[in-house]
């Protein structure tokens, strides 16, 4: 029986800009642009007009002794909403940039073993296209379905990428969103400090890739200084019209305070800012001893009612003693 697979695509990008150019490469094959005339490019930078074409060579090297079968095609890229990762679309989905510009002359490849195979493509910008940053990736689908680990029916298909960064003419306008700004939970001890954690949305609402950083500060009362320290946590590339949700964890919050918690986004030319206050007060430890204080106090007050019992009783039986000696006399 034929065993169906839930199919699972592993891509693989070019993560950081090196000079000579080095390849997407996930062990097996490479995928790279053919190296220009002047120079080796670790990704495609291209830039046109709208209604311009370009042409342009990809590489595909199989690293392995046995032929390798690739699925070719072009993809519009995406920052991924958990870390902000450099990510691509698959072919199955709706392209509206490089992915759907993009023609490759061939679609299928076969390449032999330790061989390298260049295929020409062709990437026609359309006459209407919005100036600005337009990020993609020319992708090489192997495809063979691998078994994946564990007891769910999952296939693996692996892939490679190589980065396109396409600028199309005209007005370049950065510019960044801080939004959604939370704090919580906050967890204060009774003694010394808490933990929190600071969390936002960073978004690109420009039409230029912006590489930003992002300060966290945050104020007591009377302006003291509780934090100040970047943001560990921000995307190396944050593409256009792409957000991200992003978490800090914050160490050392009060015991009992009124903080002011900042943060601020910078990129070229972009920033953004947003804030946020909250009262930092140890809950548990504060309804322990409003408890512990209730039960003094109740307590106080039942040995006040036993003892104004035994006083009144104490005075009654004087009383009625002394009436039945009176009668006596």
């Amino acid at each position: 029986m034929r065993r169906a697979y839930v199919v699972v695509v592993s891509l693989v990008l070019a993560l950081v800009p090196v000079v000579p150019a080095r390849a997407a490469d996930n062990g097996s094959w490479s995928v790279y642009p053919v190296a220009a005339q002047v120079a080796a490019r670790p990704y495609f930078y291209l830039s046109a007009g709208p209604g311009q074409t370009l042409t342009d060579k990809v590489a595909v090297q199989n690293r392995t002794g046995e032929p390798l079968t690739f699925r070719l095609y072009a993809a519009d890229a995406y920052n991924t909403p958990r870390d902000g990762g450099f990510a691509v679309r698959t072919a199955d989905e709706t392209m509206r940039g490089v992915g759907a510009w993009a023609r490759l002359a061939r679609s299928r490849i076969t390449v032999a073993g330790h061989r390298t195979v260049t295929v020409p493509f062709t990437l026609r910008v359309p006459a209407g296209a919005e100036p600005g940053d337009h990020p993609g990736a020319i992708v090489a689908l192997d495809e063979r379905v691998e078994p994946g680990g564990g007891k769910l029916a999952l296939g693996i298909r692996r892939a490679v990428g190589a980065r396109v960064y396409l600028r199309v003419s005209g007005p370049a306008l950065p510019a960044l969103a801080v939004s959604r700004l939370r704090v919580g939970p906050h967890r204060p001890l009774l003694l010394g400090t808490g933990t929190a954690t600071v969390s936002y949305t960073l978004r690109n609402t420009g039409n230029v890739t912006l590489r930003p950083s992002v300060r966290l500060t945050a104020r007591g009362l009377f302006g003291r200084t509780l934090l100040d320290r970047r943001a560990a946590r921000v995307p190396a590339e944050l593409l256009p019209g792409q957000s991200v949700r992003l978490t800090e964890t914050w160490r050392g919050t009060p015991v009992l305070d009124r903080a002011a918690v900042r943060v601020d986004a910078r990129a070229r030319e972009a920033s953004a800012s947003a804030g946020v206050s909250f009262y930092a007060v140890p809950w548990l430890p504060l309804t322990v001893l409003v408890f512990v204080v209730v039960a003094m106090v109740a307590g106080w007050r039942m040995r006040a009612r036993f003892r104004d019992g035994r006083a009144t009783l104490r005075h009654h039986r004087f009383a009625v003693r002394r009436g039945l000696r009176d009668q006596g006399q």
